[in-house]
């Protein structure tokens, strides 16, 4: 049990089915991680139904209500590092993560010295497809003004495709997480940065989704152009390290 991909989802019935055989196809050795926000279209009985295919490698957490991006990922973390997963993934149901490049990312954690590996779409060699013109603009610009007011040497810092190593998890005081949506993936690349540990990012070509409706809306935007402003006036006063129990 080195290798767990943890997949947030609501309302994903078209995708999940597929995304899961395409990470399980690869035969790389994952296992996979539903975290399932009550989606009344049926997206949980899907999984159940596959965990009958896959019972050592499929598991499904399923919460009541869409209770936000950041507390989905926050529960499969503490879930992972409560097993003897070394590398925790994050990955979208929707195909705009490429399965292909979860491989990528493990090598640059297990062999190039990276801590938290982000599949980037903002490095040489990454690159957006299918987006309408006003999407790259917030997500460029997002961006740029995250790494003007954080100073923190992420070309990428909103990507949703990561790898950590467990020590990183295991560093964070998930408690001191302030944010649930867009502005969650910022956080947690500032809280693993601010406790020194080596972010690497590996470039990826970013799909827009092709099937069912996309999550970004403009409290997700605004979560995160107030929420970056936040999270640099916090750390001045908060600590992300973990403390360890005395015992």
């Amino acid at each position: 049990m080195e290798k767990i991909v943890i997949i947030p989802t609501f309302n994903e019935k078209d995708n999940i089915a597929s995304i899961i055989q395409a990470v399980f196809s690869l035969n790389q050795g994952y296992h996979i991680l539903v975290i399932d926000d009550g989606s009344p279209d049926g997206t949980a009985t899907i999984v159940k139904q596959l965990t009958q295919l896959y019972p050592q490698q499929l598991f499904l957490e399923e919460r009541k209500g869409k209770l936000g991006l950041g507390t989905a990922y926050i529960h499969g973390f503490k879930w992972c590092l409560n097993r003897d997963y070394q590398f925790i993934f994050e990955m979208d149901a929707d195909f705009s993560h490429d399965p292909n490049d979860l491989e990528r990312l493990y090598m640059s954690c297990k062999t190039d010295g990276a801590q938290v590996a982000v599949g980037s779409r903002y490095v040489k060699g990454g690159q957006t497809e299918n987006w309408p013109w006003d999407r790259q603009l917030y997500s460029r610009g997002g961006a740029l003004y995250t790494k003007m007011l954080t100073w923190m040497p992420v070309q990428d810092p909103t990507a949703g495709f990561v790898c950590y190593k467990r020590e990183v998890l295991e560093a964070i005081n998930f408690d001191m997480i302030s944010f649930v949506g867009y502005a969650f993936q910022i956080e947690m690349k500032f809280a693993a940065w601010k406790l020194g540990f080596t972010i690497k990012e590996v470039p990826i070509i970013f799909r827009d989704r092709k099937i069912g409706v996309s999550k970004m809306n403009k409290g997700i935007i605004k979560e995160g152009v107030l929420g970056v402003i936040s999270i640099q006036w916090q750390s001045m006063f908060k600590n992300y390290r973990k403390r360890v129990k005395a015992n």
